[in-house]
Order: C-alpha cells, then sequence, then structure tokens
C-alpha cells in the first residue's frame, strides 16, 4: 500500500508510505490517495484529519521516473495526469470540512508543497525544506500552488517563489506563516498527531463554520458580517455551544460531541 488510511475514534490519518521514493507521487499513490480522501469525507463520524507521510520526507512531488516513462509514450498527453489526478486529489482535500493538520518533515517539494497547503495546520520539523521547483523542469505549476501561495505570501513574494524556485527553510517558512508550529524533527508526528486529537474531541461544527468564514474572507466587510451573523445563529443553537456556556459557568471542562 502507497497511501493508508488509519481511523482512530473521530480521527483519520491518511500516510504517504513511499518513504524509498521520498514518497513521490506515482499513479498507484494518487490514486489511493484520492480514494482515502473520498472515505474520509463520506465518514460522518471523522471529525479531524492527519496527513502525514513515512521516511525523512514529506513528499517531492510527482514521480519524475514515472512521467519521463509518459513522456517517451506520448508527450501530447504526458501532462494529462494533472486534470485526472492531482486535480480531483487536491479539489477532494480542500473540499474537507473538518480541520486538517499536516505532519511535514524532510523536502516538501512541488505537489508535494500543494497538498500540504490544503492542510488548516501545519506542523513542521526544523530541517524542513519547501520548494516549487516547477520552473527548474521547464513546468509552471499544478496542485493548487499559484493560488496557494499568492493568499499565502502575496503576488510578490509568491512570484519570486514560483518563478526562481528557491528553497524556503523551515525557519523561513514560520516566519512567512507558512507553518503553524515548528518542532523538532523527532516530534512533528507526535505534535501533530497532538493537535489533530485536540480538534477530533472538539466543538466541529464550530471548526466547520470557521473554515467557511475564512474561505470566503475576499468578500466584501457587508457580506462578511452577514455570513458570520448567520453561522453564529446556526451555532448558537447546538448543543456543544450549550454545553460550553454550561461549564463554563459551572468552572468545569465542556465535553463535545461535534454538533
Amino acid at each position: 500500500m502507497t497511501v493508508t488510511l488509519e481511523v482512530d475514534g473521530a480521527l483519520a490519518t491518511i500516510t504517504i508510505d513511499r518513504p524509498a521514493a521520498h514518497n513521490a507521487l506515482d499513479l498507484d499513490t494518487k490514486t489511493a490517495f484520492l480514494r482515502a480522501v473520498h472515505a474520509v469525507s463520506g465518514d460522518g463520524t471523522i471529525r479531524a484529519v492527519l496527513l502525514r507521510a513515512e521516511g525523512k520526507n514529506f513528499c517531492v512531488g510527482q514521480d519524475l521516473g514515472e512521467h519521463v516513462t509518459a513522456l517517451e509514450a506520448d508527450a501530447n498527453t504526458a501532462m494529462d495526469t494533472v486534470a485526472q489526478h492531482y486535480n480531483p486529489l487536491i479539489e477532494a482535500l480542500d473540499s474537507l470540512r473538518v480541520p486538517v493538520v499536516a505532519a511535514i518533515q524532510g523536502a516538501c517539494v512541488g505537489a508535494g508543497w500543494g497538498i500540504a497547503l490544503t492542510a488548516d495546520i501545519r506542523v513542521a520539523g526544523t530541517r524542513t525544506s519547501f520548494a516549487t521547483a516547477f520552473t527548474g523542469i521547464a513546468l509552471a505549476s499544478d496542485s493548487g500552488l499559484s493560488r496557494g501561495l499568492v493568499a499565502a505570501l502575496g503576488p510578490s513574494r509568491a512570484s519570486g517563489l514560483m518563478l526562481l524556485g528557491e528553497k524556503v527553510s523551515a525557519a523561513q517558512a514560520a516566519e512567512w506563516g507558512l507553518v503553524h508550529r515548528l518542532v523538532d524533527d523527532a516530534d512533528v508526528h507526535d505534535v501533530a498527531r497532538e493537535i489533530a486529537a485536540t480538534l477530533a474531541a472538539g466543538p466541529t461544527a464550530a471548526y466547520v463554520e470557521v473554515k467557511a468564514l475564512m474561505r470566503a474572507a475576499d468578500g466584501t466587510l457587508a457580506e462578511t458580517l452577514d455570513r458570520e451573523a448567520k453561522a453564529q445563529s446556526r451555532l448558537g443553537a447546538t448543543a456543544d455551544h450549550k454545553a460550553a456556556v454550561t461549564a463554563f459557568l459551572s468552572k468545569t471542562r465542556p465535553q463535545f460531541i461535534g454538533s
């Protein structure tokens, strides 16, 4: 199996498992990854998702050996994998309504970076590095990188990364806000899992609304205020909100059921 899915209570963990290939994405891996995401999105009991990878590197992007074979077979169709596999995968990850945490170690390159950017919270090791890499092989970008980097960094800084293909260190990524938490490399998976487990036990309905509000944050102030008011109205009627207020007043810790 190149990708595994483990469900522990309300937490789903999706793991890329091609460490010998630096978790490069070949056809089997892309297909298995999308299947795992679809399984998660269709399971109403899952309240948080952890994305991780085995080995020293998170993901170095497309498996270039497979790509060379595709080019030799037919250069006109070699890039069909973008529309057929990468686009559905990124769209499926981005559409997950529950919180997504990514545990990132080592190299996070190309489509691997695109995958990482779909997470709501990113935990990275101190020796992690990021790069777009596409122009280095005379390509533009895929996996949503052009959108994700502009949204995260602004057009100027994103353009530099996209055009020059420069590596970004973990420290620089943290300074730029691309990483939520920077930890020792040995602690990446444990810290990310702890965060994901906390989210899985949290007020899921509130998290869903938070994600929806942030995705629509480019609207006008009036639109934002209207969406926030409607979200708060929906959440005000949830069992989790009532339980949290009661717990606050009684100075106890609330137990969230996710609705």
